[in-house]
């Protein structure tokens, strides 16, 4: 084994030793005990509310893949969610939300035959939308929840929410100008047709790189320049990841009989203590999201006793599951095609 396979391995190690960690003071946080009577409790009309609204928020998130992939190839809300739930399954298997989007590509290039130029184009602009969305509704929350909150708590949510705002400016900044990196490619396909015997083949492979890096900035400019894209997608986004889960928060709090007022800003303070999902700390944010969480809301007023077991099933409802179901669409991944990098 190599020293860089040793060193990724102890990072993971170490990620994955964070996770438990933080899960476990989350859950040190209630009495399991009190907690398994309190979900006992809630009434079958709740149970079904909560369902509901699941269902709800995955057909909206489905959507936003339908949003992005319109003006290159219309797509159906089924085959949509295939997309999403493949990605979502990857990113509960990476340290940030971000990088497991980086096999967004390779999925839609199995799932519907597009080009890599197109797909990465069309992933590229669903994760600036996401990026710059979810970052201005976490400013909001956090804007309304600084005074009541840590400055060590605080900071953290303020770092993850910044580079949520930048990553989603440098993804836009980027996809709609890689025409402006051409004379680098120019400059490296001139240099690599000097070098002997390979030469040509290298530079033959830079010219390609070239032609992608144009039909992807069409692509992208395409999709991003679009308004339809963006109120399509908006409006998906928001139904997604401000609405359902907002709603399943409140709609627990209510069966266990826990007041919050005002119960509009939950939405927004939900979105706001989520944001740590992008720090590359654990894989999918996993335990450091949940104890985040616990922490926030417990500042905020409610019982720790109720928020634990609340955001335990948010959690499991919004985005675990949804992962899990991920897994069986993901087997079905054409791996011969994505080694081979032949267009579609």
């Amino acid at each position: 084994m190599t020293e860089s396979q040793l060193r990724d391995m102890a990072v993971t190690l170490a990620q994955y030793v964070i996770a438990l960690v933080a899960l476990a003071w989350a859950a040190s946080q209630t009495d399991p005990a009190e907690a398994a009577s309190l979900l006992a409790g809630l009434d079958a009309l709740t149970v079904l509310a909560l369902l509901a609204v699941t269902v709800l928020g995955l057909l909206a998130r489905f959507d936003t893949w339908a949003a992005t992939l319109a003006p290159i190839q219309p797509t159906d809300r089924r085959t949509a969610g295939r997309v999403d739930l493949i990605v979502n399954f990857v990113n509960q298997l990476l340290p940030s939300r971000l990088t497991g989007r980086l096999a967004a590509p390779f999925v839609l290039r199995s799932k519907l035959g597009i080009s890599y130029a197109d797909a990465t184009a069309v992933s590229g602009v669903h994760t600036a939308l996401y990026a710059v969305l979810y970052g201005a509704v976490a400013t909001v929350g956090l804007a309304l929840a600084i005074g009541r909150l840590s400055i060590g708590l605080a900071t953290v949510l303020a770092l993850s929410i910044a580079l949520y705002l930048l990553a989603g400016a440098v993804v836009l900044a980027a996809g709609t100008n890689l025409e402006r990196l051409d004379w680098v490619f120019g400059g490296v396909t001139r240099l690599l047709g000097y070098l002997p015997k390979v030469g040509d083949r290298l530079a033959a492979q830079a010219e390609d790189a070239v032609s992608f890096t144009a039909d992807a900035t069409v692509a992208f400019r395409r999709i991003a320049l679009d308004p339809g894209v963006w109120v399509r997608y908006t409006a998906g986004w928001v139904v997604a990841m401000v609405l359902a889960p907002g709603a399943r928060v409140l709609l627990l709090l209510a069966g266990f009989g826990v007041a919050f007022e005002p119960a509009a800003l939950v939405p927004l303070y939900l979105v706001m203590a989520y944001s740590v999902t992008l720090l590359p700390l654990t894989p999918g944010g996993f335990g450091v999201t949940e104890a985040t969480t616990t922490a926030v809301f417990v500042a905020l007023g409610v019982p720790s006793a109720a928020i634990v077991p609340v955001v335990f099933v948010d959690r499991f409802l919004g985005v675990y599951l949804p992962a899990l179901a991920g897994w069986y669409p993901a087997l079905g991944i054409d791996r011969a095609s994505l080694r081979s990098g032949e267009e579609g």
